[in-house]
């Protein structure tokens, strides 16, 4: 169904609008009237319902990095927000109708976590400040203005001396 093309996951628009009338007749029972698409604009959500057009925007990155079994867990979760919409029922993450049905489909209540941003959040960094006068040091994890702040221990200047990335 996925053309695989060195070693990572491709798809086109067409393939993703195919895939998600397929998932909606074959687990919902309901066919798909509207139009879905990539949106490279997505950044921390896998897809989203759009209320207004009906349509499905699906994030490319998690067919990228985690697969086929992701992306259909996706777009059956964003088939349940679809369908109770269309129907009048409870359409949101707290109602019980959306939680009854993500249950019916096995589809996910949330997408998994992007191996990517993991290594963006760990990666700290502290930064070293000295006093020029009594040598006291200070380790802090956001910048500070030199020239507003001086010593607690003997009213110095201070300087920075080192950052460093953990």
């Amino acid at each position: 169904m996925f053309a695989r093309k060195w070693g990572t996951v491709k798809m086109e628009q067409k393939e993703l609008q195919l895939l998600v009338e397929k998932i909606s007749l074959e687990y919902f029972g309901k066919p798909f009237k509207h139009t879905a698409l990539f949106n490279p604009r997505l950044r921390s959500t896998g897809g989203r319902y759009l209320l207004s057009t009906h349509n499905i925007d699906i994030n490319k990155k998690y067919l990228e990095q985690l697969g086929e079994k992701e992306l259909i867990g996706i777009i059956k979760h964003e088939l349940c927000h679809y369908h109770l919409h269309l129907e009048g029922r409870g359409y949101q993450h707290k109602d019980q109708d959306f939680k009854i049905l993500l249950k019916q489909v096995g589809a996910p209540r949330f997408c998994s976590q992007l191996p990517e941003r993991n290594v963006n959040r760990t990666a700290k960094k502290i930064l070293f400040y000295q006093c020029t006068s009594c040598k006291q040091t200070y380790q802090r994890k956001r910048s500070i203005n030199t020239s507003k702040y001086v010593c607690g221990k003997c009213r110095g200047k201070l300087l920075k001396v080192k950052e460093m990335q953990l």
